[in-house]
């Protein structure tokens, strides 16, 4: 399985892993949970090709990017932005645009409404936003107690959490065919399930975009576009025309027959509707 990210940077006291991709404008590539920059394998190249800068990271305690040990260390939304400005000064981008997924999109969303002169323009695909997050699901395994999942066998761990992932999209033979395993890797096994739940769960908690939900007429400021899966389970689609309806002058598309990880349904798709809006802002 191809890995995007081709180095490791220290930024603050954690090891961030990242790749830049290409020449042309500066475009920044945010993932979400529980994935990593793996999500992009399929988009980055199109990008690539149609001429621009692509930079990739794993945010941190994710994918190849330290999980640290310490448990105050902060990898919730708001704990990423940091982290993401520091990879912006180590590549010398004082503006670029920035494509995000998930809970990348609450990165996107605060870095956006705090610092909006580092934003050439927004794309945000299958985001959370105001008060979303987490999914259905998720929020009733949080409110029954997570440590029978934090203690669980491995093979029962990675058993519940491929469901877990196959619930992201439609199309479930692709993603078994290409990435399901490796998303599962990282977070399983000695490291990987400890990590799932200190770096990622534990955060799951929509105070985050609650606080700037009130400033989301701001994003408008800057070009914004809007990628959905009609079909996705964790951020149904009515969130996106919620959001959509909160951004004076966003575009708004609806992708059929695609799920919450919408880069693994519909790769091409989600390349076309991004370089088009890219030509567009060059």
């Amino acid at each position: 399985m191809q890995q995007i990210v081709t180095d490791h940077t220290l930024i603050g006291n954690n090891r961030i892993a990242h790749g830049v991709h290409g020449e042309g404008a500066p475009v920044v590539l945010i993932h979400g949970t529980p994935s990593s920059s793996l999500i992009w394998r399929n988009v980055m190249p199109p990008l690539v090709d149609a001429g621009f800068k692509v930079h990739v990271y794993d945010l941190l305690g994710y994918g190849l990017s330290e999980r640290p040990l310490d448990p105050e260390v902060d990898t919730s939304v708001t704990g990423q932005v940091p982290v993401l400005e520091g990879l912006m000064a180590h590549w010398r981008l004082e503006r670029a645009h920035i494509i995000a997924h998930d809970i990348g999109g609450g990165v996107a969303q605060r870095l956006g409404v705090f610092s909006p002169e580092r934003l050439r323009s927004l794309t945000m695909i299958d985001v959370v936003s105001f008060d979303s997050w987490p999914s259905r699901r998720t929020h009733e395994q949080m409110q029954a107690g997570l440590e029978a999942l934090i203690k669980a066998p491995n093979d029962r761990h990675r058993a519940h959490f491929r469901d877990w992932l196959f619930s992201t999209v439609e199309d479930k033979d692709r993603l078994a065919e290409s990435a399901l395993g490796a998303y599962l890797d990282f977070i399983s096994g000695p490291v990987g399930q400890g990590s799932l739940f200190q770096h990622q769960v534990r955060h799951y908690d929509p105070k985050h975009t609650m606080e700037i939900a009130d400033r989301y007429a701001e994003l408008g400021e800057k070009p914004v576009q809007l990628i959905w899966g009609a079909d996705d389970a964790w951020q149904v689609v009515d969130w996106a025309h919620k959001l959509h309806a909160a951004i004076p002058g966003s575009e708004l598309h609806v992708l059929e027959r695609c799920g919450h990880f919408a880069m693994e349904d519909q790769p091409e798709t989600v390349s076309a509707l991004l370089i088009d809006f890219l030509k567009r802002r060059v």
